[in-house]
């Protein structure tokens, strides 16, 4: 079908150049940085990158404050484009904008629902993951393995809650390193502060290409359901 969506956004400018390369030299400075691991270890061959978790780590606090606060944005965006990826996973009810009653969320209600009104209702579905700077050295970094961002690995299940991968790129000023999906035949050229989002299934199976003549920093992660003891508390 012509015209069809391939469900891939890039938004543009989502992260400041000057709060881009700030993290860039923070990644630098901090000597923190360590071999890059894929679902099943570090695999060199499959990933190979320098990578720093933000989670746990109070020094960073503010980076993935402000890390999650663009992805969010973002994500607004998204889901007015495609209003399903919130609503058909579940039968969400909201007061209705216009009456205060309870009703079923349907697309329709986005065109009377502001962001500060979509904000709690995303909140309430969907929570963030661990974020991950990261840097693909030139000439021989890259996650060249073809993968998607669900496995059935940990016992928790966190993985599969993955619904939307995101990446912003924290520089450009090379060649190749694209962030490329199989399926889509589409090739993402990073630029300075721009948001990639997409699905996190094997519909989109994607490989990280190696870059050339520079350096390749990005922060990625994840949009994660919230865990049913929370989205189903209260039934």
């Amino acid at each position: 079908m012509a015209g069809a969506p391939d469900f891939i956004e890039v938004y543009p400018g989502a992260l400041a150049p000057e709060a881009c390369r700030a993290l860039v030299e923070r990644f630098e400075a901090s000597g923190q940085a360590t071999p890059g691991a894929t679902g099943g270890g570090v695999h060199p061959e499959l990933k190979h990158s320098r990578d720093i978790t933000l989670g746990g780590r109070p020094e960073w606090k503010d980076a993935e404050i402000a890390l999650n606060q663009a992805m969010f944005a973002g994500l607004l965006r998204y889901l007015r484009s495609y209003r399903y990826a919130l609503i058909a996973p579940l039968m969400l009810q909201i007061a209705d904008p216009e009456t205060g009653r309870p009703k079923r969320l349907d697309a329709d209600d986005f065109e009377r629902l502001d962001d500060a009104r979509l904000a709690p209702i995303a909140r309430q579905v969907f929570r963030p993951g661990s974020i991950n700077l990261q840097r693909y050295a030139a000439g021989e970094g890259g996650y060249p393995y073809w993968h998607c961002e669900h496995y059935p690995r940990d016992t928790g299940g966190d993985t599969l809650h993955r619904t939307l991968l995101w990446t912003i790129y924290l520089n450009d000023g090379f060649a190749a390193g694209e962030t490329e999906f199989l399926y889509q035949q589409r090739r993402i050229a990073p630029a300075t502060g721009s948001l990639l989002i997409a699905p996190t299934a094997f519909t989109h199976t994607h490989r990280g290409n190696r870059p050339e003549g520079g350096d390749k920093y990005i922060a990625t992660s994840w949009v994660l359901f919230q865990r049913a003891e929370r989205l189903y508390a209260a039934r």
